[in-house]
């Protein structure tokens, strides 16, 4: 952390190009909250009712029985839901989207991979992201829909019973919204993992450079 600390300072005070501006940075954090707080509430909420033979344990859940637990997750939804929708607004009317996350060359792709893999995945310039980069992002948002629409068919099914049936029914559903879950759970442990392998990549989303 000192070392991260460290280059905050020194980038502070040299200057730079901006790599993402204040909104991003904004909604990147409030979004990261947010998901924690409904990853952890939604771990006690599946205990009350698993749907595989194992459950959470109560040290990493949130809530603290199934009432408190609804109480906290519905409350990070919502939160989630107004932050991502000025996220997404602002990503297609800035053109950040465009230009950050497309196009996605499949052999580019290909070779992105194989550079991740064997650990020789360039992060030189982070003002641009890589094929492999650009496919987590748009998966992740993609997976946050599902969640989201999934978690409102499991609330109200009977009022959103189209919604409900879209998915497959109430209990496939939960089935969908789990994996959803998991997906962003893998995702964040890529993100992190990242973050902390190249720490400006950290920098830059604490001071925009």
């Amino acid at each position: 952390m000192s070392v991260i600390t460290t280059e905050i300072r020194q980038t502070a005070e040299e200057g730079g190009p901006q790599i993402h501006p204040l909104w991003v940075r904004v909604t990147h954090w409030v979004n990261a909250v947010a998901m924690i707080l409904m990853i952890m509430s939604g771990w006690q909420i599946y205990n009350a009712s698993p749907l595989f033979p194992f459950v959470f344990p109560p040290s990493i859940t949130l809530g603290g029985w199934l009432a408190g637990a609804l109480l906290w997750h519905f409350a990070a939804m919502w939160l989630f839901v107004v932050n991502g929708l000025v996220y997404l607004v602002l990503g297609i009317v800035t053109g950040r989207f465009r230009r950050k996350f497309f196009p996605i060359s499949p052999r580019q792709l290909a070779a992105d991979i194989k550079a991740a893999l064997t650990f020789r995945l360039s992060h030189d310039d982070l003002s641009v992201y890589n094929a492999v980069q650009k496919l987590l992002y748009l998966g992740v948002i993609i997976a946050a829909f599902v969640a989201v629409l999934s978690g409102l068919s499991i609330w109200k099914p009977v009022q959103l019973q189209t919604l409900t049936a879209l998915f497959g029914g109430y209990d496939f559903a939960r089935y969908v919204h789990f994996a959803a879950m998991a997906a962003i759970v893998g995702f964040l442990v890529v993100h992190v993992l990242l973050a902390v392998l190249v720490p400006k990549s950290l920098r830059a989303m604490i001071i925009g450079r």
